[in-house]
């Protein structure tokens, strides 16, 4: 199942929102989320710094899950990023994949 990161900062309004539900109450929604998504959600982590919150989540919906990034970013409460995961075992396909016969740019 694809694994993504997601991950952000809140501004002052989100920031708000989470002194007054608490952290619990965000770390539940995300799990929420994915499983409405028909997945799992495997982590979630408070930080400080430039990122406020990072949760790893598997997610069986590519559409779903960006869709939910798009419109989370629109609401204006945090800023987020979305990160594909990939595995040790999936980088090994990747570096060993064939390409086939292209041009790259200038040659």
């Amino acid at each position: 199942m694809p694994k993504f990161m997601y991950s952000g900062s809140y501004t002052a309004e989100g920031a708000a929102g989470v002194l007054k539900e608490g952290g619990t109450a965000r770390r539940d929604e995300a799990e929420r989320i994915a499983e409405s998504f028909g997945g799992t959600l495997e982590a979630y982590y408070w930080c400080y710094g430039q990122t406020d919150f990072m949760c790893i989540m598997d997610v069986p919906d590519n559409i779903k899950i960006t869709a939910f990034s798009l419109a989370v970013g629109a609401s204006g409460v945090f800023n987020g990023k979305l990160t594909p995961l990939i595995t040790v075992e999936e980088m090994d396909e990747i570096a060993n994949a064939d390409l086939g016969d292209f041009r790259l740019p200038g040659q």
